[in-house]
Formats: structure tokens, C-alpha cells, sequence
């Protein structure tokens, strides 16, 4: 096999894993009765839940803010918690539910100061 069919063949094979996991990941949200990110009100109080892609600090006006990408399968929103440097439980991989109110922010949907459940 040459290195060309080979590689389309490992391509072929992650794009089917990234849906599958979308597809799982979206369809766990709805069944524990949370909206999908991509069907989400901005300014209402809602409940998302997914996974996380990445935890970051980024400092905000000199104020320490923990930032995370949280990815449902339908979509993606930034939740930051403002004055955490760390939260116990909070890491990439990491499946969580957020309740709060979803706002714009730079172009970007986000989501300040969630309460959040720890998922299994």
C-alpha cells in the first residue's frame, strides 16, 4: 500500500471517529435534557453540557480568569470563571453541564461564571 492510500485511509478513519464522538456528545446533552451549544439562546438562562477541549489562564484587566472551550457536538462556547486560577475537577477531556447566560464577547459566544455539575 503506498503512503498516499495509507493516509487518506488513517484521514478516512479520524473524520469517522470526530463525528461518531460528536454524535455521542450531542446526543448525551439532549438526553440529560440540556440544550444543544449551537441551538442556545444568548442573553436567557440555559444548560449546556459537553466536553472540554481546552482549560487555559488567561488573565483578564489584570484579573486572574480560567478559560475553557466547551464542545457539545453541535458547537463550541468559551465559559470563563473570573478570579479562579484553577478549579479541582476542571481539565481537557473533562465532561461538564454549565447553567448561566450566554453572551458575545469579541465575536465569540461565552459564558461567565457558570455554575457547573462535574459529569462521568
Amino acid at each position: 500500500m503506498s503512503i498516499t492510500k495509507g493516509l487518506r485511509s488513517g484521514l478516512r478513519q479520524w473524520a469517522s471517529d470526530s463525528h461518531a464522538e460528536a454524535a455521542e456528545l450531542r446526543t448525551d446533552a439532549v438526553r440529560s435534557g440540556c440544550c444543544p451549544i449551537d441551538e442556545a439562546p444568548d442573553r436567557e438562562p440555559v444548560t449546556v453540557q459537553g466536553s472540554l477541549r481546552t482549560v487555559t489562564l488567561r488573565p483578564r484587566g489584570g484579573v486572574p480568569a480560567l478559560e475553557a472551550e466547551l464542545y457539545d457536538g453541535s458547537g463550541t462556547i468559551t465559559i470563563l470563571w473570573l478570579g479562579r486560577r484553577r478549579i479541582a475537577g476542571i481539565f481537557p477531556g473533562r465532561t461538564i453541564r454549565v447553567s448561566g447566560r450566554i453572551g458575545v464577547h469579541g465575536g465569540a459566544r461565552v459564558m461567565y461564571n457558570p455554575r457547573y455539575d462535574l459529569r462521568y
